[in-house]
């Protein structure tokens, strides 16, 4: 049957140790994780705090006498966030590992997700395109929120603020862009929500006056902006500076200190959606609270800092893929993808509850909508409320 969390003996990360029973009769060869992120490019900031999160999951499982009886090994490879290097990446360790992790740039994991498929390669990706799991591949999962979810709770939000019409900026270079402004436009009616504008940009684009004035010139109540990496600080930066009054919304890409601390002061009251594990410290207690400590605590310890957003999703995949090798009591690869269609399990993401027709696994209300006080994203009155329901039915 599925199953909330391990049980208490077993629980979390323990369990991918203790309960599971080995495959081979106590071989020390390792288990292989394959992981490729960026280390290198315009999605350098994101990739390697991809990194460093699944680093510690690996270090945490390790300590706990590994797994399966096996030690697990990161086998790590740089997409230099370009498609192309994304393919010679995975082609380099295919070979060597049994399930793969990333990467974090859409169009990378867009490039990668047919050569996993076809080499039956079970793959968490680190990237919120929707397309990569619509329509289904079997062995293709998806470990962020989807665009359409950040779509879906900007436009809650939005409604329960009492706006009717808002402005759209959007990265057409960029899947999660395209994928995030695709899903607002049909989602928008829904919710009883305009779009005045609907303005697309280039992630090379280095002056986003043109699109401030054509929100000011419009009845918009709000400008949502697409975008991850430079433009959200840069588009962030100009729109302080052109004095609009129109609030700037924000999604997760830029829930991190990496668009923070370049932002400084002039963050402040901004609307930054973000995973629930960015703002686990105004959680109530529960097993979701209890999840995002168990990774946050020794993240900062390590690290100097709160994990950013970016992290949250490459713990949370580690969780998950240990867990379903637990499960399948093996890294039999179709083991693993059957244990994944079947996973019930409590990350710093959220509750995923992946099925043979669902490979995301999250719902919209694992997401929080922020503002920024005093340099920290601290969730809104909304959100606050919001996600007290979801942690307490999660117990």
């Amino acid at each position: 049957m599925r199953r909330l969390l391990p049980s208490l003996a077993c629980f979390v990360l323990a369990a991918v140790t203790a309960c599971g029973g080995g495959e081979s009769g106590g071989t020390q060869d390792p288990v292989k994780v394959g992981l490729i992120v960026s280390l290198t490019g315009n999605y350098t900031p994101l990739g390697s705090e991809d990194k460093k999160a699944v680093e510690l999951a690996v270090e945490q499982v390790n300590a706990q006498g590994g797994l399966l009886g096996r030690k697990v090994e990161l086998v790590v490879r740089d997409d230099k966030t370009a498609p192309d290097q994304g393919i010679v990446a995975y082609n380099q360790i295919k070979g060597e590992i049994d399930a793969l992790i990333g990467p974090v740039f859409s169009n990378s994991a867009l490039a990668i997700e047919p050569l996993a498929q076809r080499d039956k390669m079970p793959y968490l990706s680190l990237a919120p395109a929707q397309e990569q799991v619509e329509p289904i591949k079997s062995y293709i999962f998806v470990t962020p929120a989807l665009s359409s979810m950040y779509a879906e709770r900007f436009l809650q939000y939005i409604q329960a603020q009492g706006i009717k019409t808002i402005a759209v900026a959007w990265d057409s270079k960029s899947a999660y862009s395209v994928s995030g402004h695709k899903s607002m436009v049909a989602l928008a009616p829904k919710y009883n929500v305009t779009i005045a504008v609907d303005e697309p940009y280039e992630t090379t684009t280095s002056d986003f006056s043109p699109l401030f004035q054509h929100v000011r010139d419009s009845e918009a109540e709000a400008l949502v902006f697409w975008g991850s990496g430079a433009p959200g600080v840069t588009a962030a930066k100009q729109y302080v500076a052109s004095g609009l009054k129109t609030p700037l919304f924000l999604t997760a890409s830029q829930a991190s200190k990496l668009w923070l601390e370049p932002m400084g002061e002039a963050a402040e009251g901004m609307t930054v959606q973000s995973a629930i594990g960015v703002v686990g410290d105004h959680l109530p207690a529960g097993k979701q609270k209890q999840i995002i400590d168990q990774m946050a605590g020794p993240y900062e310890q390590k690290h100097g800092y709160p994990p950013p957003q970016f992290a949250q999703d490459g713990y949370s995949a580690g969780l998950l893929l240990f867990e379903a090798i637990r499960k399948a009591g093996s890294t039999d690869k179709t083991k693993i993808q059957q244990a994944l269609e079947t996973m019930d399990l409590i990350t710093p993401n959220g509750r995923f509850r992946y099925s043979p027709t669902d490979h995301s696994g999250l719902s919209p209300e694992f997401i929080s909508v922020n503002t920024v006080k005093n340099g920290q994203f601290v969730p809104t009155e909304w959100a606050k409320e919001q996600l007290a329901k979801t942690v307490t039915a999660a117990g």
